[in-house]
């Protein structure tokens, strides 16, 4: 199992309720197929540049074991979400 630690940006006018949610789903979807060893929720956070008209957005880090095809998987199924507006998954592991 290979180490990774993915960021994701959430959308700021979500209720925290489905701030919440998302980071839920996102820990299902690494638990089907790796093991989350570390979440790490920033909160509010000013963006360095407009996104989506945003200026700030719900910061969310998440360390995670998993195996080479799960980011691949993960990346897809963050691109498709309306909920996350960026998201940066790092393979610690490589040199």
């Amino acid at each position: 199992m290979t180490n990774y630690e993915l960021m994701f940006i959430i959308d700021p006018t979500l209720e925290e309720e489905a701030k919440n949610q998302t980071v839920e789903t996102v820990k299902e979807i690494i638990a089907a197929d790796g093991e989350v060893t570390n979440v790490d929720v920033w909160g509010m956070r000013k963006l360095a540049y407009l996104i989506e008209k945003k200026s700030e957005g719900y910061y969310v880090v998440v360390e995670f074991k998993g195996s080479t095809a799960l980011p691949k998987e993960l990346d897809r199924r963050l691109r498709i979400s309306d909920n996350v507006i960026r998201h940066l998954i790092v393979n610690k592991d490589e040199k």
